[in-house]
C-alpha cells in the first residue's frame, strides 16, 4: 500500500486529474442500485492520496495554491457526479426530436456544476492540511460543509450526499435517526478516507483507530435499534390500510392527449380490485405524481367516476395538474399538486408542490431562456409550474395526517423537518418513468427510505413506474412493488416513532461539530507555524 499511495501522492497534471475522475466515479457503486461501499473506502483513501501531493507554487497567493486541491476535488466529483447522474439524460430522451440537444448538458453540464463543491471541500480542507492524522477531520468537515451548501444553493441539489453510501441497507441508516443527513456526511467522509492513514505512521494512526471505533459505533447501534424495538403487530392491525396504485405508464403515453381517457380508466381499474383473500378493503387508494391526466376542476364527469369507483368511506390521493387563476381565462398559474378525493367525488383536500425542479417544472430566468425555444421538460404549460408559498398538511376525515412530499421534494431534509410533530406518515408520490430503466429511480427510492428512518415516520411512496412501497420507521420495507412491475400492493400504515433529538437541535449540533473541527484545526496550523519559526 505504500507503494501505491505514493504512486498518487505523486503523480501530477492530467495523470492526476485523470485518476481523480475515475476513482470519484469508481466511489459511485457505492450508490444504489449497487450498494456497494467498499467502493468508497477506496476512492477517498486515494482522494486523500492525491490531495497529499495537491500542492501549488508558493508564490502564487492563497488561490494559486490550493488551485491544485481544487482541480482534483472537482476531477473526483465530475466523476462521482456522471457516474452517479448520467441517467438525468433520459428525461430528454422521451421527446428527443426536442430536447436531444441537450444531452451534454445533461451528462456532463449538472455534474461538472456540482463537482465545484468537492472542489471547494478539497481546497478548504487543504488549507488546513498537516501531516497527522488531523488531515482527515480536516477533509471530513469540509465536505459536510459543502454537501450543506449543495443542498440549497442555486435552489440546491442535494442528490447522491455522501453520507448516503454509508446507509445502503436498514441496519447501517439507524444513525441517521440520531445524527440527522448533515452530520452524517461529515461522519461518512471521516470513516471512508480513514484507510489512507495506514500509510502515515504512528501519527495518523490514531485517527484511524477512532474511525473503526466510530464505524462499530454506527453498527452497532443499528443493531440495537433493529433488535430491542417494539412489536410493531399490534399497530399495523389496526392501523388504516393503504392500497398504492402502480400503472407503469409509458411517459411517451403520458404526455399524448389522445392517451388520457385510457391512462384514466388504468388507474381506476386498479382501484376497482378486491383486496387479496383475507385482506381488508383499503381506506385510502394513492395514484402517482399527474397520475389525473387532466384538469380535475374542469372534468366534472372524471370526478363522477371517481366516486363511482371508491367505496363509501374510501378517500382518493391522487398526483394532478392544478390550475389557479383570478380570471379562468388569463394568466392562469398551474401547480403540481395532490387532491384528496372523497366517495361522494368531493374535492377535500390538497397540497401543491413547494419546491420545484429547476428545467424540469420552472424555468430559471425564463425570459433569456424562451428567446431560444427553451421550455421546461416536465411542463407542457407557458412558464411551467408554479411553486406554493407552504406546505399544506392532507387531512383525512378520519383525522390521519399526511405529510405530502412530489417527487424529489423527498430528498431535502430541510423540507420534513417538521414531519413528526406535524403528521402521522409522508406521502410521497413520484414519476420516475421518465428516467427509464436506469440507476435513478432506485436512487430516489433509496432516499425515501433514509427520510422515513431520519425522521421517524412511515412513509407511503407511489411511483408511476416504481419503485412504490410502505417503508416503516426503520427503514424497512412492509409491501412493494419493484420497478416497471403494473400492478397494487394493500397494507397498513406504519405508526411513528417519537423523535429523540429535533431536527433543529441535530443541526446546531452540526454546526457545533464543524465549527470545533476547524477551530482545532486552526489552532493546530497556527501551533505549527509558530514552532516552526
Amino acid at each position: 500500500m505504500e507503494r501505491i499511495a505514493a504512486h498518487m501522492t505523486l503523480s501530477s497534471g492530467l495523470y492526476r486529474f485523470g485518476l481523480a475522475f475515475v476513482f470519484g466515479a469508481f466511489a459511485a457503486l457505492a450508490l444504489a442500485p449497487v450498494n456497494l461501499f467498499i467502493a468508497a473506502f477506496v476512492s477517498f483513501s486515494v482522494l486523500l492520496w492525491l490531495l497529499e501531493g495537491a500542492v501549488g507554487n508558493p508564490s502564487s497567493g492563497i488561490i494559486g495554491r490550493n488551485m491544485p486541491a481544487f482541480l482534483v476535488g472537482w476531477a473526483f466529483g465530475l466523476g462521482y457526479f456522471v457516474a452517479g447522474l448520467w441517467w438525468t439524460a433520459n428525461a430528454l430522451l422521451v421527446e428527443a426530436d426536442e430536447y436531444a440537444w441537450a444531452l451534454p448538458l445533461a451528462i456532463f453540464g449538472l455534474p461538472a456544476y456540482l463537482a465545484i463543491f468537492y472542489g471547494l471541500a478539497t481546497m478548504l480542507a487543504r488549507l488546513f492540511w498537516t501531516d497527522g492524522g488531523l488531515r482527515l477531520f480536516s477533509l471530513a468537515a469540509a465536505f459536510g460543509l459543502m454537501e450543506w451548501l449543495r443542498g440549497f444553493v442555486l435552489t440546491g441539489f442535494p442528490w447522491n450526499a455522501i453520507g448516503q453510501a454509508l446507509m445502503p441497507f436498514p441496519l447501517m441508516m439507524q444513525s441517521v435517526f440520531l445524527t440527522g443527513s448533515l452530520l452524517m456526511n461529515v461522519i461518512a467522509v471521516f470513516i471512508f478516507a480513514s484507510p489512507g492513514l495506514l500509510v502515515g505512521g504512528r501519527r495518523s494512526s490514531w485517527a484511524f483507530i477512532v474511525a473503526m471505533l466510530l464505524l462499530g459505533a454506527h453498527l452497532g447501534y443499528g443493531a440495537y435499534r433493529l433488535n430491542f424495538r417494539e412489536p410493531e403487530s399490534t399497530q399495523l392491525a389496526a392501523a388504516p390500510v393503504v392500497r398504492i396504485v402502480q400503472p407503469m405508464i409509458d411517459q411517451a403515453a403520458k404526455i399524448n392527449d389522445s392517451e388520457r381517457g385510457r391512462i384514466f380508466e388504468e388507474h381506476l381499474a386498479l382501484t376497482r380490485e378486491p383486496p387479496p383473500a383475507g385482506g381488508k378493503v383499503p381506506d385510502i387508494i394513492l395514484w402517482p405524481e399527474t397520475s389525473i391526466p387532466f384538469i380535475l376542476t374542469r372534468n366534472p364527469d372524471a370526478l363522477s367516476k371517481i366516486a363511482d369507483t371508491l367505496s363509501d368511506g374510501q378517500i382518493l390521493i391522487a398526483g394532478a395538474v392544478r390550475v389557479e387563476s383570478d380570471n379562468a381565462i388569463d394568466n392562469p398559474r398551474f401547480y403540481n399538486s395532490i387532491y384528496m378525493i372523497d366517495s361522494q367525488g368531493q374535492i377535500i383536500g390538497a397540497a401543491d408542490k413547494v419546491h420545484l425542479v429547476p428545467f424540469g417544472e420552472y424555468l430559471p430566468l425564463e425570459t433569456l431562456w424562451s428567446k431560444i425555444g427553451l421550455t421546461a421538460i416536465a411542463a407542457d404549460m407557458p412558464g411551467g409550474y408554479s411553486a406554493a408559498t407552504n406546505r399544506q398538511l392532507l387531512t383525512t376525515p378520519a383525522g390521519l395526517k399526511l405529510w405530502p412530499l412530489i417527487c424529489y421534494e423527498v430528498v431535502f431534509p430541510e423540507l420534513s423537518s417538521d414531519v413528526n410533530e406535524r403528521a402521522d406518515a409522508i406521502v410521497n408520490v413520484t414519476n420516475d418513468g421518465w428516467f427509464g430503466n436506469s440507476s435513478g429511480p432506485y436512487q430516489h427510492f433509496q432516499q425515501a427510505r433514509i427520510r422515513a428512518v431520519e425522521f421517524g415516520v412511515g412513509l407511503i411512496r407511489n411511483s408511476n413506474s416504481g419503485i412504490s412501497a410502505i417503508i416503516n420507521p426503520y427503514g424497512e420495507l412492509l409491501k412493494g412493488l419493484d420497478y416497471q412491475v403494473k400492478g397494487f400492493v394493500d397494507g397498513p400504515i406504519p405508526h411513528k416513532i417519537l423523535p429523540i433529538l429535533h431536527e433543529r437541535t441535530r443541526f446546531l449540533n452540526f454546526g457545533l461539530i464543524e465549527l470545533l473541527i476547524f477551530a482545532t484545526l486552526l489552532f493546530s496550523r497556527v501551533s505549527f507555524i509558530f514552532n516552526r519559526n
